[in-house]
């Protein structure tokens, strides 16, 4: 499907972008890649080995650079987005609001016009309701509002699929959509940033570096469903190929991990001895419990994660180290 094809990946030198750039192109399509305000040196390690691969230097929330970035392209994957960690998403909350719902609302309109084939978008499952410790399923997603924590990001996320299936379901001449939500994405290219990494990254940069004490935020005992990038990228890329009518799909792992459990398989892979751990109850704790349910991705594109958590931690943390040391 992708081979020659023409492949936009906007937010293309993000963690997941970045990722799905590396396999788009070892499928041979031509991709390419918008950058916003960095260009690091992984990336620029990607592009001299491909001739392939174009990167362009644009704002998503200018109309004229989606139209730009559009022009001639195949399959758009949304990859865009204003992200944080917990602490920015607590103290502003509207932050991940209207900036992402303009690049969103702009990209699908600019694909539209340029008539693109299929628009992609990366949804989340934070914007779930709550559902304790039952898996949740894709037609669960607007039961009730989203967790208090993600009220404001679970809406965007939401409203953003509903002008997906505006596109793809209620146009004469409608463009093909799909939703992707993914659970909690780790691995090579991850953001280490203390103030905009996600629990994972921030766990192994703590372990890693051998802070003491370790601190963690809340009591450690929230749970999660950690799926590794590869996995991610097998799924999304899955989805993409065997999907040609609007849908929303879960990519998970399928099995919940607590951030207690990640501290300790992280401690025991780096053996740091001893170590210290300091759990601070002042600091924001997200979402209690957050598990997804994977049967419709297995039921309609056969995907299975592969990667257990330990080897995807173990693969993440020799990456991190390499990553450090060629900077």
């Amino acid at each position: 499907m992708f081979k020659d094809s023409n492949v936009l990946v906007a937010g293309g030198t993000g963690f997941i972008g970045t990722n799905l750039v590396i396999r788009l192109l070892s499928l041979n399509a031509n991709v390419r890649a918008t950058v916003h305000k960095t260009h690091e040196k992984s990336q620029n390690i990607i592009d001299d080995i491909y001739n392939n691969l174009e990167y362009v230097k644009c704002d998503l929330l200018n109309m004229d650079d989606c139209k730009k970035v559009t022009k001639n392209i195949d399959y758009v994957f949304m990859c865009a987005a204003n992200t944080s960690g917990a602490s920015v998403m607590t103290s502003t909350p509207l932050v991940h609001v209207t900036p992402n719902i303009t690049m969103n609302s702009q990209m699908l309109e600019a694909s539209y016009i340029n008539q693109v084939k299929k628009f992609i978008f990366i949804s989340s499952s934070a914007a779930y309701p709550p559902s304790g410790n039952t898996p949740i399923m894709e037609h669960e997603m607007f039961n009730t509002d989203p967790y208090d924590a993600y009220y404001g990001v679970g809406w965007m996320k939401r409203y953003t699929e509903i002008l997906c299936k505006l596109y793809s379901e209620k146009l004469k001449n409608p463009m093909k959509t799909l939703v992707i939500r993914p659970s909690n994405v780790y691995g090579t290219y991850d953001k280490f940033n203390p103030l905009t990494s996600h629990v994972m990254a921030a766990t192994i940069k703590k372990v890693v570096e051998r802070h003491s004490p370790i601190e963690i935020w809340g009591d450690g005992n929230d749970i999660r469903d950690f799926i590794y990038i590869d996995d991610f990228i097998d799924g999304l890329l899955l989805a993409t190929e065997k999907i040609d009518k609007f849908t929303a799909i879960n990519i998970a792992y399928g099995i919940g991990y607590s951030v207690n459990n990640i501290l300790q398989f992280t401690i025991d892979i780096e053996n740091y001895e001893k170590a210290k751990l300091l759990y601070n109850y002042s600091k924001p704790s997200m979402i209690p419990i957050m598990l997804v349910d994977t049967r419709k991705a297995r039921n309609l594109l056969g995907f299975k994660a592969k990667i257990d958590i330990k080897e995807g931690i173990r693969r993440t943390i020799e990456w991190y180290k390499n990553s450090k040391q060629q900077k």
